[in-house]
């Protein structure tokens, strides 16, 4: 990652760091309960948590869903560390996809953080890729619905998934017309990020969840299983018929799991 692009992500986590600090401390105090700190991955935004974020709301969470740079797993890890840092009392961090990558790292050595919720989220051992999990399960499809990559000016290799695959390779069980709005709407990823190696994976020594959708494209529900036994999951859920984003399409179920993350001790 390009010095440029990393101090632009530290400058925009410090803006944001300034602005919410006090809400996250009074919205702790008053609710007695840990902050939920979700992270989006690939392709996505912050607002592929919205129904969940209104149920947590609901229950009485203090919630944030983090804007990821999507440039590499180190950087997006060190962009959102101000922000975690920023957090009095306990977090549970929840990470969808790729996200899952970045709170693996974001949580290593952070006292503060008591579990992890990867929801539908990837979860590779320290010296692992994504692309390393990938080869390793090879029946998701997502390689064959990429765009070519669209090289930027800092050399960096932008991916998007083809519209015309979007609905069925990432979204298949939530309205068409839904689906079209969030592929023109996805946020790309590096080439580089995915082919990245992490350093640290902090779901060895904290507690961790699973949810995932039997019918994901993008990471073949057998590799979600896969993770999950690696870790010693406290709790791990396959959803019948759900696609890569079961935040959106199944946003109670996910909301239980993260509140079960919540209030286990």
């Amino acid at each position: 990652m390009t010095a440029h692009v990393e101090k632009t992500a530290r400058l925009f986590v410090a803006a944001v760091v300034a602005a919410v600090v006090l809400s996250f401390s009074q919205a702790q105090a008053a609710s007695g309960k840990p902050t939920i700190f979700l992270v989006h991955g690939a392709f996505a935004d912050s607002s592929s948590w919205n129904g969940v974020v209104t149920r947590l709301l609901a229950d009485g969470y203090p919630a944030v869903a983090a804007a990821v740079p999507l440039r590499s797993v180190k950087g997006d890890a060190r962009a959102l560390t101000s922000l975690l840092a920023s957090i009095p009392g306990p977090v549970v961090l929840v990470g969808h996809s790729y996200g899952g990558e970045v709170i693996s790292v974001a949580a290593e050595g952070r006292g503060n953080v008591k579990a992890l919720v990867f929801v539908a989220g990837l979860a590779p051992d320290v010296g692992e890729s994504a692309a390393d999990l990938g080869n390793r399960f090879p029946t998701g499809t997502l390689g064959s619905a990429l765009d070519a990559p669209v090289t930027q000016a800092d050399a960096e290799k932008d991916l998007y998934i083809q519209q015309a695959k979007f609905w069925k390779q990432f979204a298949a069980d939530v309205p068409e017309g839904e689906a079209k709005t969030m592929a023109v709407a996805q946020r790309p990823i590096t080439e580089a990020a995915l082919n990245e190696r992490v350093a640290a994976a902090a779901w060895k020594t904290l507690p961790s969840y699973f949810i995932y959708g039997s019918l994901d494209r993008n990471i073949p529900a057998a590799l979600h299983a896969f993770m999950a036994g690696r870790a010693h999951a406290k709790e791990s859920v396959e959803i019948a018929g759900a696609s890569h984003v079961v935040m959106i399409s199944h946003a109670p179920e996910v909301a239980a799991m993260i509140e079960l993350a919540a209030s286990l001790p």
